[in-house]
């Protein structure tokens, strides 16, 4: 009988260290078989924030939190601007070593939705990163993409991946015209390059001015600090003629007080702002007040 056990505990073994082995050369494969981003570079910086993501169990987080941990794996990533204009044609870019402020949130929006799941892989990332940059989710031509933050906002409430809270919260009508795009072409090599392209801008922004917007004014702010959450969206809105929001980032609460998690301009990283949020806006002339997205 004592052979009989020990022969089953053998053949047992054999067969649990064998469906390791498979399994593991399953995953293996799956990693092979996965399409890759095109610099080399960027996929190593995703896979490492996907094992960053695995081993701290990011999936167990709630939303807000989960953002927030996403957001401070990109702290002093150097911020550069304009990283999706470089391609003559539009093309899903994807540029994780560089970020200007709004390609900061959009990465960070992708990553924290997938890393609710595991075994996240690569052309998860990209399909989500189409769906939260295009309109309709889709990628057609430089039009398509919403160029505009509030154009974003409205796009993405509609695909249920985020919520305008801004009104609920004590925001105000805001009353502005937008047209920056179409009146500074120059501005815009994809416009200079195709004046097709002015023509659905414009279309684009037409539609944003039938819209009701709200914004909270920069000196309301601090009040109702406590009603916006850790890892909610930050929308800046500006004084700059036709133009509707000038910055994006996340909230982070500090010591009691709201701060913007986010890529500077100013100090060309990814950091955490040293004033509160109201004081930040308080101290700039171009900036007026904000806009707050939750994600859903």
């Amino acid at each position: 009988m004592k052979n009989k056990i020990l022969s089953f505990l053998s053949v047992l073994l054999f067969f649990i260290v064998s469906c390791q082995g498979r399994d593991k050369k399953r995953q293996d494969q799956r990693v092979q078989n996965e399409i890759q981003l095109a610099d080399s570079s960027d996929q190593a910086i995703f896979n490492s924030l996907r094992e960053l993501a695995e081993s701290n169990s990011l999936d167990s987080l709630a939303m807000g939190d989960r953002v927030i941990e996403v957001a401070k794996m990109f702290l002093q990533t150097p911020y550069v601007a304009a990283t999706l204009e470089e391609n003559e044609q539009e093309a899903l870019v994807v540029n994780l070593q560089e970020l200007d402020c709004t390609t900061f949130l959009e990465n960070v929006v992708v990553l924290s939705e997938l890393f609710s799941h595991k075994m996240v892989k690569t052309t998860d990332f990209l399909e989500e990163m189409e769906a939260l940059r295009y309109r309709d989710g889709k990628m057609t031509d430089y039009s398509s993409r919403l160029h505009y933050f509030s154009d974003w906002i409205y796009e993405n409430e509609q695909k249920g991946i985020v919520k305008n809270i801004t009104a609920e919260i004590g925001g105000e009508k805001y009353n502005k015209t937008i047209n920056f795009m179409s009146s500074h072409v120059d501005s815009y090599a994809a416009l200079q390059a195709d004046s097709n392209l002015v023509a659905k801008i414009r279309e684009t922004e037409n539609k944003i001015n039938k819209r009701e917007l709200f914004y909270l004014p920069e000196d309301r702010i601090q009040e109702v600090e406590d009603k916006i959450h850790n890892g909610d969206l930050i929308a800046i809105t500006t004084q700059i003629k036709g133009l509707d929001i000038s910055h994006v980032g996340i909230a982070i609460h500090v010591d009691h007080r709201l701060h913007l998690l986010h890529a500077s301009s100013a100090q060309k990283k990814v950091v955490i702002s040293d004033l509160p949020l109201a004081d930040m806006l308080m101290n700039s002339k171009y900036q007026s007040g904000i806009m707050v997205c939750r994600l859903q």
